[in-house]
């Protein structure tokens, strides 16, 4: 049930003798999204400003798409004081990666401690607050996902150690399920990668710009993963 991985990457195309890196995303749908972090995340001063130019950057142009002149310019510093700040730019890209991963699984454990105890109904709640995360933080979504790769081994530990537990929330729930006999499914391996990758997709569509809400889009992906599952259960209303 954790973030998924996206093949989406930026290109580089040559004009003349200059490499000009393209955007993966379209105009339209970068203006539609807001460059922000959860709520308390953002450090204070130069170190926020460093952080949310790396999302927007990285989320538009990928990792190795950006350089530090083009991080420091859009922080409005120079590369000497984004150095006092953070050691590299992988340094940058971690912080991102495991802010992602920290907001998704504290979304998915308060879903579950907040969920029923049936099955059906803890799944419904997973998918809501999976969905929630990556309409909610897109770009910090997508950098999650598609820029974890460029890490380290060492500086993606801590995020993929969250990820296999995030995992390991849904596949818990789908195991129970077909324990109880409420799910119907031959693979449960199979059917969470196909639940978490179609929840982790909604951060490359979704934003204001399209004719759903945040909770339709939730409560859609919510039957669709009961129906993967084969539950008879239908999504229940939202509380609240």
């Amino acid at each position: 049930m954790g973030y998924g991985v996206n093949q989406s990457i930026g290109r580089r195309k040559h004009e003349g003798n200059a490499v000009v890196t393209t955007s993966r995303w379209e105009p339209r749908r970068l203006s539609a999204v807001a460059v922000e972090l959860p709520e308390g995340v953002t450090p204070p001063g130069t170190r926020g400003r460093i952080l949310l130019a790396a999302l927007q950057l990285f989320a538009e142009y990928g990792f190795h798409g950006t350089s530090i002149r083009d991080l420091a310019t859009a922080a409005g510093i120079n590369s000497a004081t984004l150095y006092a700040h953070y050691p590299s730019k992988e340094h940058v890209l971690a912080e991102l990666v495991l802010l992602g991963h920290e907001e998704l699984h504290r979304r998915l454990q308060q879903a579950l401690i907040e969920a029923p105890s049936g099955p059906a109904e803890q799944l419904v709640a997973l998918v809501r607050a999976q969905v929630g995360a990556h309409a909610d933080f897109p770009l910090l979504a997508l950098v999650a996902n598609a820029e974890l790769h460029a890490l380290s081994s060492e500086r993606a530990a801590p995020a993929l150690a969250l990820r296999e537990q995030s995992r390991q929330m849904g596949l818990r729930v789908l195991r129970l399920g077909v324990e109880r006999g409420v799910f119907h499914v031959p693979d449960v391996m199979l059917a969470g990668t196909a639940i978490g990758s179609m929840g982790m997709q909604v951060a490359n569509w979704f934003g204001p710009d399209q004719p759903y809400t945040r909770d339709q889009v939730a409560d859609a992906y919510a039957a669709f993963a009961l129906q993967i599952v084969g539950a008879s259960a239908s999504v229940p209303a939202k509380k609240g």
